[in-house]
């Protein structure tokens, strides 16, 4: 509009205001007076009409993302609540912990609402960015309503750029395992089935928290609680845990998290990746219920550590993005001592006034026995009772049946004064135990398959290893006769007869056979700057065969041999105080393994 007036010419503009008088001057009569004298174009009305409701709409966008309703502009998420604990117990007035957008709704039904205000905001999100793209290709004179109207007609939340779906407020669907696991799991599949990308988090209790600990399909076996009551007949909830983790994967369209509070680097990870992936996502997340479980109100991360621990609770991901096959799309980081059935632990105990420790299993039932939802399944043993016929509970369910018959399965345990205690456990713990191993079991084989390494690549790193060992132990002898407090310091000489230390190193080594192409890259071996060490855990979750705690519980390099090059890279990268450096690796045929180099490089 502003092009069709040229107020560039004084003489023009003096002629119309002289024309004007004494009248009022006007746009309207300035436009009148110059389209007259000069002529004027058309206006393209289709393209007015066009461009002023674009305007309009880029300044309610605007007005959306700064101020909004609210006066806060754009919200972080929109939150459907599953009734529950997430609602009655975490927003009770005056306090409510949700600083975004939240509704709450029936019992099993937050899945289903999800699904339809996922619809209606991605269609507001369209319209903004339909509004944005459409003004670009106007300002760089690129739109022809001819190309592009049916493109703009049809335009929604699967054409967007990753740009744009990083812009969106995720839509979370909350609830307990009550509402996800039991009555509302038939709405939880249909969201999963649909593909649709709402994110779901579940607060795993084990029980239904909300309503007086009714026993839920989540739950362990042998764990006590409303209709699930120990007695002579039945003894605590008998039938195995669902495992929504696995049911989920099945579905083939979701992301999927198992994590705890405990392991904060997996679990804020696998929410990255699960809130970027446009896909569903389900995040389970272990959770206490401080009187159900009978645990301390202070003790929530120390139990979800003990949970993971005992394979009561492995962590996992599954992400269909990265692959076609289970070992592409799921992992076990995280988890302790991943290759073994169970990770060990350390008591320490006193004996005659000396301390003393021993190294044991840990077992579902070590972490069942510190839960008062168990503690029926439990019974102390003095030491005046213990006999030949009790046998350690991570032995006990390799033996056959016949095997079984007339023998005790204990845990031990350390009471108030220090004292060795033996736990006979109840044949429910026991099965209990047997399900938790073989579900392990089963993430393992899911994970990844064990390949067996020929036996000459076997022999050919030994061989390796040791001339390497024998070079540097030359390298040392050389070293203390040139340079050390000998003969040489002395006489300033080298002693009659020493051998040529370098030239019997060099001939040792040409007879080292020659390292294959996939390891010909230089090898930088990993290193920990010890004294700096804030004892974070996080490497030892990630691989207690690789680091270890030293006496001064001070992280040190245990083996580096003893796992993958990834897990020195992740171990750098979780570190807290940055005092791993996981060097380079020796083997360059791992898969992605130049990725990880570049990863590690920063650490190095």
């Amino acid at each position: 509009l502003a092009g069709e007036i040229d107020v560039s010419h004084p003489e023009v503009m003096a002629k119309v205001i002289d024309d004007i008088g004494e009248r009022d001057v006007t746009l309207a009569s300035i436009a009148e007076r110059i389209e007259q004298m000069g002529g004027g174009q058309p206006i393209d009305q289709d393209r007015l009409r066009r461009m002023t409701k674009l305007v309009a709409d880029l300044e309610q966008l605007k007005w959306k993302y700064t101020e909004g309703t609210t006066g806060r502009g754009r919200t972080s998420m929109g939150m459907i609540n599953s009734t529950g604990c997430t609602s009655v117990w975490g927003s009770t007035y005056p306090f409510n912990p949700y600083p975004f957008p939240w509704a709450n709704h029936l019992f099993q039904d937050s899945p289903s609402m999800a699904m339809g205000i996922f619809e209606g905001h991605m269609a507001k999100m369209a319209d903004g960015f339909k509004a944005v793209r459409m003004a670009e290709l106007e300002l760089d004179g690129k739109y022809n309503p001819a190309e592009q109207a049916e493109f703009f007609t049809y335009f929604n939340w699967h054409e967007f750029t990753d740009q744009e779906w990083e812009l969106c407020p995720p839509v979370v669907a909350v609830g307990g395992d009550g509402a996800m696991y039991d009555i509302g799991f038939q709405n939880l599949s249909r969201l999963m089935a649909s593909g649709k990308p709402i994110k779901v988090l579940v607060v795993d209790t084990q029980v239904y928290s909300n309503t007086g600990g009714q026993a839920c399909t989540s739950g362990f076996i042998g764990q006590i609680s409303d209709m699930a009551q120990y007695g002579k007949a039945i003894q605590g909830k008998q039938e195995p845990r669902k495992e929504i983790g696995l049911i989920a994967m099945a579905h083939r369209t979701t992301y999927v998290m198992q994590s705890t509070i405990a392991h904060p680097g997996h679990m804020i990870e696998g929410f990255i990746q699960g809130l970027k992936a446009r896909r569903p996502a389900l995040f389970n997340l272990y959770s206490n219920c401080q009187p159900e479980h009978g645990i301390g109100d202070d003790m929530s991360s120390a139990q979800s550590k003990l949970a993971v621990e005992s394979r009561a609770y492995p962590l996992f991901r599954y992400n269909p993005d990265a692959g076609k096959t289970p070992q592409e799309c799921f992992d076990l980081e995280g988890n302790p001592a991943p290759d073994e059935d169970w990770p060990t632990y350390t008591i320490k105990y006193q004996e005659n006034g000396v301390e003393k420790q021993m190294e044991l299993p840990l077992t579902f039932a070590d972490f069942a026995m510190t839960e008062t939802r168990f503690r029926k399944q439990f019974r102390a043993a003095p030491p005046d009772t213990w006999n030949e016929n009790m046998v350690p509970l991570a032995e006990f369910p390799d033996m056959d049946e016949d095997e079984r018959e007339g023998q005790f399965p204990y845990v031990w345990m350390v009471d108030k004064g220090g004292q060795l205690m033996r736990l006979l456990v109840g044949k429910p713990i026991v099965e209990s135990c047997e399900d938790r191993r073989d579900f392990w079991t089963m993430l393992r084989s899911l994970a990844h398959e064990e390949e067996a390494v020929p036996e000459a690549s076997v022999m050919e790193q030994a061989r390796q290893e040791v001339v390497s060992k024998i070079v540097s132990e030359l390298m040392q002898i050389a070293e203390e006769s040139v340079g050390g407090s000998g003969a040489v310091e002395a006489g300033g000489s080298v002693p009659v007869g020493a051998p040529p230390v370098t030239s019997v190193a060099a001939q040792v080594a040409a007879a080292a056979p020659a390292t294959p192409a996939a390891d010909a890259g230089d090898f930088l071996a990993p290193w920990i700057d010890t004294v700096n060490c804030t004892a974070c855990d996080e490497c030892i979750q990630i691989n207690a065969k690789i680091f270890e705690y030293n006496a001064d519980k001070k992280a040190v390099i245990k083996n580096a041999e003893c796992g993958p090059y990834k897990d020195l890279v992740k171990a750098a990268e979780r570190c807290t105080a940055r005092v791993i450096h996981p060097g380079l690796p020796r083997n360059r045929s791992a898969k992605n393994i130049e990725k990880l180099i570049k990863r590690g490089e920063k650490f190095n």
